[in-house]
């Protein structure tokens, strides 16, 4: 048989895909069409924090502009932080003058406008004015940060991010501005309501006339307060003349899978009945209460999943009611403008409500829109920046949803370590952990992280060189050690490991601590938390302490007073190892010993008698007579073993008996 001939002509898929890619490769270098070949998951990243050789690059980018690198050009730049100054915390002084000078400076902090356009520009005319303009938006920041030294929040550089929150504004009637109830003002971004007044028209064409958007601010994660709280942060709103709402979607989400696991076990319930050959009345009738009684359980469903504060005085207050999610979308239409104010392309009034979607990364946007929905539409992550495109989906007949990318605003800041605490930065990325976890234990009492954790975190009185409060460091080793994280290849407690399990449940809410409005302090604010908190871990097994003893497997409290009250000295706090020896010192029966005593064996220390003129004196300094002296150097030189051969002394652990230590 003759060897089959080649084809000529193959044809296939592979064959399909080459010749596309060669024809688009052509068309694009004869084309004159304005067209752009890039990646467009790369052109939507999240950048909020560059290099600066990268942010130089993207500058020159941007401004289209050539450069030639310089050498020999050597420039010294003089260090003006000093080296034992701690630049991720600030001191009290110094937070309220960076505070106060913010406050003086925030009208110059403000969101990338989009240029006025019109439809009759090409796509690169526009392409070059957006680009132009936010290089101008990038070097009014970089003048604030370089020439009056502020610190700004690392915010969105991609300008392919900001588009995206231009076309959510220019396509929405109604503007809601998500933010964490944990700190409102650090979420809020005052200079966005002020655009949203400023898109001209339905689509924000130049010359359309002005523009009659409204926002309003949904404080999403409200169960995390309590309903006094909720009521001071109504009285500030009131007072700035916001439209506020408080909600939560954890709370609807749980309400709507509660709802769902009892109609599936009804409908179960239901045709187990039903494959019965025969059923009486009399069984029918004795299930009819039981199911009314179960619908009467449905209704009321919500009352389980709020506080018990709710029925108090400020519970009863309805600008503090957590909304319900009817209760939101009511508030919805309430809020929005006239729909005849927006006509369509026909000229007749839109019919439905657009309502767009905006916030930080981690603020729960995605998981709103779940709960709206009352099923899983939007993809949800604990990492910030999940979403990538803006995206619109019907919510009824009436209202569209229309969700952005969360966005970093560029803000004041007195730290990175807050923007880490409120979830802003992402945690697993994270490479400086002491700044964060510094603010974590200045805001969580001990007693809530012992309890909580079930650990004992040792503290450095003044005596030991410290000043008796938590470190990050000690927090962190104490709960590596209790976890087992060790460094691979050292064995030594791995704290970075521990501090993005720590600052995840900072975020999350399971170590919870709220920002109180302007006015009021964090301690008279929180103080109901952290009675809450208590509460809700009293009953947790915790770990054995110092004084316990070895088959102890309870925590059981010191009860060694801190205070030196009645005494005229000033009051220091002191270390576990100052108070156990003072506690032993003024015992009226005390077990202290007049000779050194060794712990880790459990016996009295020996001296070591290498000569016998050192057996005259014994261990207590009191002197022997010669014989016994001579019995005691016998002893010291006698061998027992019979065998010239040189026996290892085996080494076994040795108990003190003392318990842990």
């Amino acid at each position: 048989m003759a060897p089959k001939v080649r084809d000529q002509n193959p044809s296939g898929l592979g064959r399909a895909i080459i010749n596309r890619k060669v024809k688009d490769a052509r068309k694009a270098q004869e084309s004159g069409l304005y067209s752009v070949d890039v990646d467009s998951s790369s052109r939507l990243k999240s950048v909020t924090q560059e290099r600066d050789l990268d942010e130089f690059l993207n500058t020159a980018q941007l401004a289209g502009t050539e450069f030639t690198a310089e050498r020999r050009n050597v420039k010294i730049i003089q260090q003006t932080t000093n080296s034992s100054h701690n630049p991720h915390l600030l001191s009290e002084q110094e937070e309220k003058k960076v505070l106060k000078k913010h406050e003086e400076n925030k009208q110059r902090l403000r969101v990338p406008r989009r240029p006025a356009w019109k439809k009759s520009m090409t796509v690169g005319e526009l392409d070059r004015q957006e680009k132009a303009s936010f290089l101008e938006w990038r070097r009014g920041l970089a003048e604030l940060q370089d020439q009056e030294n502020f610190l700004l929040t690392p915010f969105e550089r991609n300008l392919e991010v900001w588009r995206q929150l231009w076309r959510v504004l220019e396509r929405s009637y109604l503007v809601v501005q998500i933010v964490d109830a944990r700190n409102p003002l650090r979420f809020r971004c005052e200079d966005l309501e002020a655009y949203v007044q400023d898109v001209e028209g339905t689509e924000g064409e130049a010359g359309t006339g002005k523009g009659k958007r409204r926002s309003m601010l949904l404080i999403n994660k409200a169960d995390l307060l309590t309903a006094k709280q909720r009521c001071q942060w109504a009285d500030y709103f009131d007072q700035q003349g916001i439209h506020y709402a408080f909600y939560s979607a954890a709370n609807a989400n749980a309400l709507q899978q509660a709802r769902r696991d009892a109609a599936l076990a009804e409908t179960s319930d239901h045709g187990s009945h039903s494959e019965g050959a025969t059923s009486s009345e009399s069984e029918s009738d004795t299930n009819e209460p039981i199911n009314a009684e179960d619908s009467s359980d449905s209704e009321h469903e919500d009352d389980m999943y709020f506080s018990a504060e709710e029925d108090t005085e400020a519970g009863q207050d309805t600008r503090a009611r957590v909304l319900s999610v009817q209760e939101l979308e009511d508030m919805f239409l309430k809020t929005a403008p006239d729909l005849s104010e927006f006509p369509d392309s026909t000229g007749n009034p839109s019919g439905r409500l657009v309502v767009g979607l905006v916030g930080y990364p981690n603020v729960g946007k995605s998981s709103t829109i779940n709960s709206l929905l009352g099923e899983k539409k939007v993809s949800v992550s604990s990492t910030p920046g999940k979403t990538k495109h803006f995206q619109t989906i019907n919510l009824s007949d009436s209202i569209v949803l229309c969700d952005c990318p969360g966005l970093v605003f560029p803000q004041f800041a007195t730290t990175k370590a807050d923007l880490v605490c409120d979830g802003v930065l992402p945690i697993d990325q994270l490479k400086e952990y002491t700044g964060p976890v510094s603010l974590v234990t200045l805001r969580i009492p001990k007693e809530i992280l012992e309890a909580t954790y079930g650990l004992t975190i040792k503290t450095r009185g003044v005596e030991e060189g410290g000043d008796g409060s938590i470190t990050a460091e000690n927090f962190l080793i104490a709960y590596a050690i209790a976890r087992g994280y060790t460094r691979s290849g050292q064995g030594n407690p791995d704290e970075a490991r521990s501090a993005r399990y720590v600052l995840k449940d900072y975020v999350n809410g399971k170590l919870l601590f709220c920002h109180p409005p302007p006015g009021i302090t964090d301690a008279s604010f929180n103080e109901p938390t952290h009675k809450n908190s208590l509460l809700r871990v009293a009953g947790k097994k915790r770990a054995p302490v110092t004084r316990v003893g070895k088959d102890a497997d309870t925590f059981v409290p010191s009860n060694v007073p801190v205070s030196n009250a009645g005494s005229i000295l000033p009051a220091q706090a002191l270390g576990s190892k100052s108070r156990a020896v003072d506690q032993d010192f003024f015992e009226k029966n005390s077990a202290l010993q007049s000779r050194p005593f060794v712990q880790e064996s459990g016996k009295a220390f020996t001296r070591a008698m290498l000569y016998p003129h050192q057996n005259a004196v014994a261990n207590d300094g009191t002197p022997i007579s010669s014989q016994q002296a001579r019995h005691i150097a016998v002893l010291q030189n006698q061998d027992t073993s019979g065998n010239k051969r040189h026996k290892k002394v085996k080494r076994v652990k040795q108990r003190s008996g003392k318990g842990y230590d």
